[in-house]
C-alpha cells in the first residue's frame, strides 16, 4: 500500500489528511502526497503553515462561500500556492440558518432540527449538491487533470463540500465506493470535528439536548454520501455517464487525471 504523508498534529487546522493509498477497482492506488483534504486554513498557526508549506502544494481549492469567509476569515497565505475559491452550496444552507445554529434557543432548534429534520436536511443537501454542482466539480477535475497537483481541498469543516468533492474525484479514479465511504467517515474522529463557536466568539456550553439536535449537522454519516451516490445512479445511470455527460470528462481527460493521481 502507498505510504501516506504522516498525519501531523495541527492545532489550527481540523480534519487534515492525505487520501493516498485508497484502492481502485482495477488494482491501482491513489498516490501519496498528491491529494489532501482538510477543514479551512484560516486559523492555521505558524507551525501549521510551515507544515502545509512543506507539502509542495500547487493548488488549494476552497469551497467556502462569502458567509464562511466572513465568519472564519481568509486562508493563511502559502507562498507559491495557487488559491482557487469555488463556492459550493452549504449543506446547512445560509447565513441565517447558521446564526440560529450558533446562537438560537432550544425552542428554535427543536422546531428546525427535531424529529429527524436535521438528518433529512443533510441527506437532501448531498443529493442537491451532486446534481446541481456539476459545473463546479467538472472544473475541479479538469484542473486536477492538467496542472493542479499536489492539491488540497477544503471547505469549513472539511466534511461536506470538500468531502463530496473528494468523493467525486475518487469515483473518477475508480476508487471502490466502500473505501470512499470509509475515508469520509474518518471526519467523525474527535480531533477532526469542526468547532462551532457562538456569535460572541466563545465556545459556549451546550446542553445534551442541544448537542443531540445539532449532531446530524456535524456528523459524517454514511447515509449522506450514499444519497449522493444514489442520485448519480438515478440521474445518470451510473458513474461512467455521470463523468462523461454530467461533468464533461473525456476518456483522455480521465486518463490524464488517473496518471496524475494514481500509482
Amino acid at each position: 500500500m502507498t505510504q501516506q504523508i504522516q498525519e501531523p498534529e495541527l492545532s489550527g487546522v481540523r480534519n487534515f489528511r492525505d487520501v493516498g493509498g485508497l484502492p481502485t477497482s482495477d488494482g491501482r492506488r491513489v498516490k501519496a502526497g498528491r491529494l489532501f483534504r482538510s477543514g479551512h486554513l484560516a486559523h492555521a498557526t505558524e507551525t501549521d503553515t510551515e507544515f502545509l508549506g512543506s507539502l509542495g502544494l500547487h493548488t488549494v481549492f476552497d469551497f467556502r462561500n462569502n458567509a464562511d469567509h466572513a465568519l472564519e476569515g481568509p486562508d493563511v497565505d502559502l507562498p507559491g500556492v495557487r488559491n482557487v475559491n469555488i463556492p459550493l452550496s452549504d449543506p446547512a444552507d445560509g447565513r441565517e440558518f447558521w446564526k440560529m445554529v450558533r446562537d438560537g434557543d432550544l425552542d428554535q432548534l427543536r422546531a428546525v432540527l427535531g424529529g429527524g429534520q436535521a438528518a433529512a436536511r443533510m441527506t437532501q443537501s448531498y443529493r442537491v449538491m451532486v446534481k446541481n454542482r456539476t459545473a463546479e466539480h467538472s472544473r475541479v477535475l479538469h484542473a486536477l487533470a492538467e496542472d493542479s497537483v499536489p492539491a488540497l481541498m477544503h471547505c469549513a469543516a472539511g466534511k461536506d463540500r470538500a468531502g463530496l468533492s473528494i468523493a467525486v474525484t475518487l469515483l473518477a479514479l475508480r476508487v471502490e465506493r466502500e473505501a470512499i465511504v470509509a475515508d469520509y467517515l474518518e471526519s467523525n474522529a474527535p480531533h477532526r470535528r469542526y468547532r462551532v463557536r457562538r456569535g460572541d466568539g466563545s465556545s459556549g456550553s451546550r446542553s445534551p439536548e442541544v448537542m443531540e439536535l445539532l449532531a446530524p449537522l456535524f456528523d459524517a454519516r454514511a447515509e449522506y454520501l450514499l444519497a449522493a451516490f444514489e442520485t448519480i445512479d438515478e440521474a445518470w445511470g451510473g458513474v461512467d455517464r455521470y463523468l462523461s455527460q454530467g461533468l464533461g470528462l473525456t476518456p483522455e481527460t480521465l486518463d490524464r487525471l488517473r496518471e496524475q493521481l494514481l500509482d
